[in-house]
């Protein structure tokens, strides 16, 4: 094994470029072994994982010497015709004790660098919306379909009890609106948002809206398709881009294409065996056993083989390209890991067709470079299929240090994904502390969650935190916001964490935004972090390079240009000193430092030059 001071893959001076690699370009790979070692020689081993594991072996020949170290490098094409993961393992000999030393074998991911990426994602600040909960300006007066409850008070908790013979049926509704959010686009602007995603607006019969009725259609309690393109427009206006979710795995049984309920008349795949939808379906036994997701039998899922289903997703007149005609500017692929790479590819396609600046997020929550489902090397990020992912790695390494983790680790793992990923799906990674799968944030952060696992849902839904919990989830929040909003990728907000709003897992994470009772200085405190990452290039654009990462102190620098800004946090009680290159201020608070700073505890900060 390779001591990390002779080779470090995420080490600019040990591989270049950082990160992917375009099929076609080349990777120089140096290594940097002491001279006492007495080295004779070096070679490197490629294994073409897509090439069914063929190797390839290339000398690495000596270059120079310095103060005790040799140089060895080696620039090495990669094939034009080559996509996917590259395995590569350093071998050497040399003239004293162990005589022969192998490295770990490391990743190189080739991605199709013929790809024109839009890169306006990961620029600036991303605002997730769970349609139904942000904003009521009126009772709806169209329910829509099935058997609706609709709240009267928009401040009731969100129904988590199952009725009596029907289970958990998400079938209570607020009245959200498309026009509730048109209404708020000022405050939205003034956060510094600049993308909305939305979570499903069209038609369902459930709350969340993510077992699909009719994707030709906004779901009526939402509002009507003039509405739409006059949100999409007044967004546009404002500078803002909008981001629907498109959910293509499965669709609802109670819906136009399965209908098993009756709830559209009486065709359907599950009503008909002529019905045109049939073939859309994997059949078991028709009409009551079929394949669907994860076993919830109300979500059937779709054959993804099927042209003509394929053809109605991707077609030219298919739900992709017909929606961003009507004024959206991007997709978020729900569960993209159970999606065929071919049809991914066919979304890509079809969304580049309608509008070459529209964007691909896929859902997937590890790195999503070496993602393998249903036994298959998922193509997400090698080109032509995702821009960008979901970055729940970073979430994962974010929250572990705020509560009490090693900044080197958090370091570790952004190294490691920066050094998988395609620069393009670094920069456009949707970077979220919280989202409509998860506790909300300032809930995980202040009252945790291991130690609540054996609470019952009415403990978890009547829990109120305490003022300590509050407190100490609001601190750990601010100094998680300043690196969030700092880091590459595009900051996401889950509506209302900016506001305080608390809960545990669904459905207590998707309670109502609380108009007029915001936490007005945290609201204040992002809307500062959203601003400076709108209007600072270092932030938008910036090369990343860590300062300092151990223990409690997390540092690193975002430059662009002559522009630097450094973030940093300090998640201890004590004290900590930092080594800055420059007397500095704190964008956030106005405080000036000197270049030894001396960081109170419990805090982030975004230091430019004095």
């Amino acid at each position: 094994m390779f001591d990390p001071a002779i080779f470090q893959p995420h080490d600019p001076r040990c591989k270049s470029p950082v990160g992917g690699v375009a099929a076609g370009k080349s990777v120089r790979l140096s290594l940097y072994p002491p001279r006492s070692l007495g080295y004779l020689q070096a070679w490197v081993t490629f294994r073409y994982e897509q090439w069914n594991d063929y190797t390839e072996t290339y000398p690495v020949p000596w270059a120079d010497h310095r103060l005790g170290v040799d140089t060895f490098t080696a620039d090495l094409p990669i094939p034009a015709d080559y996509q996917g993961l590259i395995w590569y393992t350093f071998h050497a000999d040399f003239t004293v004790e162990p005589y022969y030393m192998e490295s770990d074998e490391y990743q190189l991911t080739v991605y199709d660098g013929g790809d024109k990426v839009p890169d306006w994602f990961g620029l600036g600040m991303c605002y997730q919306i769970f349609p139904d909960r942000f904003c009521r300006l009126a009772l709806p007066e169209h329910t829509g379909p099935g058997d609706r409850i609709i709240h009267q008070n928009w401040a009731d908790p969100p129904v988590y009890k199952p009725e009596p013979g029907r289970g958990v049926t998400n079938r209570d509704f607020f009245g959200g609106s498309l026009k509730g959010v048109e209404s708020k686009l000022d405050y939205l602007s003034d956060l510094g948002v600049e993308t909305l995603y939305f979570c499903p607006i069209f038609e369902a019969l459930e709350n969340h809206r993510y077992g699909t009725a009719d994707y030709e259609k906004i779901d009526p309690m939402l509002g009507t398709l003039r509405d739409f393109e006059r949100l999409c427009q007044a967004a546009h206006k404002r500078g803002m881009r909008i981001i629907l979710d498109g959910v293509f795995n499965h669709v609802g049984w109670a819906s136009r294409y399965f209908n098993a309920t009756g709830e559209y008349g009486e065709g359907g795949a599950a009503r008909d065996p002529n019905s045109p939808y049939h073939d859309w379906f994997l059949w078991e036994h028709w009409p009551d056993q079929y394949k669907s997701w994860w076993g919830f039998h109300t979500l059937p899922d779709f054959n993804k083989e099927n042209p003509q289903f394929l053809e109605y997703i991707c077609g030219e007149n298919g739900i992709i390209r017909t929606w961003l005609r009507r004024g959206a500017d991007g997709w978020r692929l729900d569960v993209a890991d159970e999606l065929p790479d071919h049809m991914v590819h066919a979304i890509h396609q079809a969304a580049r067709a309608e509008n070459p600046n529209a964007l691909i997020i896929g859902e997937v929550w590890e790195d999503g470079s070496i993602k393998i489902a249903y036994d298959v090397r998922r193509k997400h990020i090698w080109g032509g299929h995702c821009d960008g992912l979901m970055n729940y790695p970073l979430r994962n390494a974010l929250i572990s240090y705020l509560l009490g983790g090693d900044a080197a680790w958090f370091r570790e793992e952004m190294e490691t994904i920066r050094d998988h990923y395609p620069p393009f799906a670094f920069h456009n990674a949707m970077n979220a502390l919280g989202t409509h799968d998860t506790l909300r944030i300032l809930t995980f952060l202040g009252v945790g969650h291991d130690h609540r696992d054996d609470w019952s849902k009415d403990q978890r839904a009547e829990y109120v935190m305490t003022p300590q919990e509050r407190a100490r989830g609001l601190e750990r929040l601010r100094l998680g916001y300043a690196l969030l909003f700092a880091f590459p990728g595009a900051p996401t907000v889950y509506y209302g964490d900016e506001a305080g709003m608390t809960g545990f897992e669904d459905p207590f994470n998707r309670g109502t935004y609380p108009w007029g009772g915001e936490d007005a200085e945290l609201v204040a405190y992002v809307s500062k972090l959203g601003q400076l990452r709108k209007k600072r290039r270092a932030l938008r654009r910036g090369n990343l390079v860590f300062l300092a990462a151990e223990g409690g102190l997390l540092a690193f620098s975002r430059t662009y240009g002559r522009e630097t800004i450094i973030a940093a946090a300090n998640r201890d009680r004590e004290t900590r000193t930092l080594s800055l290159p420059f007397p500095a201020v704190d964008l956030l608070t106005g405080e000036t430092f000197p270049q030894e700073a001396q960081l109170p505890g419990g805090r982030g900060f975004l230091f430019v030059p004095a």
